[in-house]
């Protein structure tokens, strides 16, 4: 039997998982590494923590089972997207440290592309919306800031990649620099419907087009390992995060939606070979397949969605583990008029509000530990729930069911509250990280082990918790109105 290695690089953690060819996970591994924050809303990462984090998965994961590099058929990636690194492409040495999705260090910059009137253009290039989340503006302020980089990048020494192509480029020892179709689309610099770099946007941004790597499908061969244990493999999928828990969700027609509660809370919609216009704060993306054409994507990113659940056990330390969260939300019964905004770094869709901070409003001296626990897990609910109703209007239609991962889903107060609030059914798959499940499916079709047919049969295997909306109608909408209210404040 041959079997899938994939690895997850995400925000805060690495993982390892390998499957066998029935879709079974063998044996998994997970690394924390550290968060870097230089100033108030600044988020960065050592690359080198990165990369020894994916090492130590990997050598752990196969370790655990025996495995060797004689065992595994190809190797998947997904990664946290939109994170920046630059490095020296002779030495591998990145010139500054990455530059994280989360960080808003170029807010200002943005605002000033919106006021120069930027906005629709790069919309419709990119399906994107000007903001700092995006990594074109990261990579323009670490070669305007970092000394000497711009002469260096306009020289061709330095290169540029999303964490990705940055693994990619380590894994194969400088020999491959690649990324895939899902990771260029979120850049602000690559053209969604061209499928190409964008000419005109690296002239706005004034990025050398040397500094860019080659774009590819997300299931095909990036290239062979290069050393260590899994040398000679070949890593045969790449996606970014969200598109990999999409395609492990098995989202496969138009129409098909899940949303993955991880650090952050992000919502797609695959919407087929045709790209949908938002307007109600969406953006337009593009999606994994196991072909050589991208499928697009409907995408709504809440910034701060298990993020909560750390700052209620880590922050103001109001839980021991996430896992207690779900008890105390219980044992509150309710939230006493409690809503917590956890707009930490912003507000994403649909509000895209750069300066919004978070926000707890309607304590009173009868206000419990429970229950702002709870406000905050429904907080997380309430903003998943403005990002559906956004799709439904954009995409024209009323969605019935949503397919759920990421760790956050395992809390059972959260998906049910999740299923009234939205009314609507929530579907859990029995595989809990799809993320890291869709990178291993894209390289098991690359390497010949399944195609689509036989990854929607695994997915469809097994059992699957199914929340069912029970809230009385009257409450739903008093608590939506109550919520509304809430997030008016922490825009002010």
């Amino acid at each position: 039997m041959k079997y899938i290695l994939a690895v997850d690089q995400g925000t805060t953690s690495t993982r390892a998982h390998i499957y066998d060819q029935n879709g079974e996970c063998v044996s998994e591994y997970q690394l924390e590494f550290p968060q870097i924050y230089p100033v108030p809303g600044w988020v960065e990462h050592s690359p080198a923590d990165i990369w020894s984090s994916v090492r130590a998965v990997i050598s752990s994961s196969l370790s655990r089972v025996g495995l060797t590099a004689s065992d595994i058929a190809a190797v998947g990636l997904t990664n946290q997207r939109e994170t920046t690194i630059v490095w020296d492409r002779a030495t591998g040495e990145p010139v500054y440290n990455a530059i994280v999705w989360q960080c808003r260090r170029t807010a200002e910059y943005c605002k000033k592309l919106v006021r120069d009137g930027f906005s629709e253009r790069i919309y419709n290039k990119t399906g994107l919306v000007p903001d700092a989340y995006f990594s074109a503006t990261k990579i323009k302020w670490i070669l305007d800031n970092v000394e000497g980089a711009r002469a260096r990048a306009e020289r061709g020494e330095l290169i540029f990649g999303t964490v990705d192509a940055y693994l990619l480029w380590k894994l194969t020892g400088g020999a491959s620099f690649c990324t895939d179709y899902t990771n260029a689309a979120r850049t602000m610099l690559f053209n969604i419907h061209t499928l190409q770099w964008d000419e005109e946007l690296l002239r706005l941004f004034d990025i050398p087009r040397g500094m860019l790597p080659e774009v590819k499908p997300s299931a095909c061969n990036f290239g062979r390992i290069a050393e260590g244990e899994l040398k000679g493999v070949p890593v045969c999928g790449v996606a970014g995060d969200q598109q990999a828990a999409l395609f492990g969700q098995g989202c496969f027609s138009a129409g098909d939606i899940k949303n993955t509660y991880g650090t952050g809370c992000f919502l797609l919609m695959n919407t087929g070979e045709e790209p949908v216009k938002s307007e109600n704060g969406l953006v337009t993306t593009l999606g994994a397949t196991g072909g050589t054409r991208p499928s697009y994507v409907l995408e709504g990113s809440v910034f701060v969605g298990g993020a909560a659940v750390q700052w209620l056990r880590d922050g103001v330390k109001l839980i021991r583990s996430a896992k207690s969260s779900e008890r105390a939300a219980i044992r509150a019964k309710s939230s006493g008029g409690v809503y917590v905004v956890p707009a930490f770094t912003g507000l994403g869709a649909p509000y895209w509000d750069g300066n919004a901070r978070g926000t707890i409003t309607g304590i009173t001296r009868g206000t419990t530990r429970e229950q702002i626990v709870r406000a905050s897990l429904e907080g997380i609910a309430y903003q998943v729930h403005d990002v559906v109703k956004a799709m439904e209007r954009d995409a024209g239609i009323k969605i019935a069911c949503l397919s759920v991962d990421g760790g956050a889903s395992a809390n059972g107060f959260l998906m049910q509250f999740q299923a009234d609030i939205l009314r609507a059914r929530v579907v859990r798959s029995r595989h809990g990280e799809s993320t890291v499940l869709g990178a291993a499916f894209l390289a098991g079709i690359a390497a010949g082990l399944w195609d689509e047919a036989a990854v929607a049969k695994i997915l469809k295997g097994g059992e699957r918790k199914v929340f069912t909306p029970s809230m009385e109608e009257g409450e739903r909408l008093a608590l939506l109105a109550g919520w509304q209210k809430a997030v008016e404040k922490a825009r002010l």
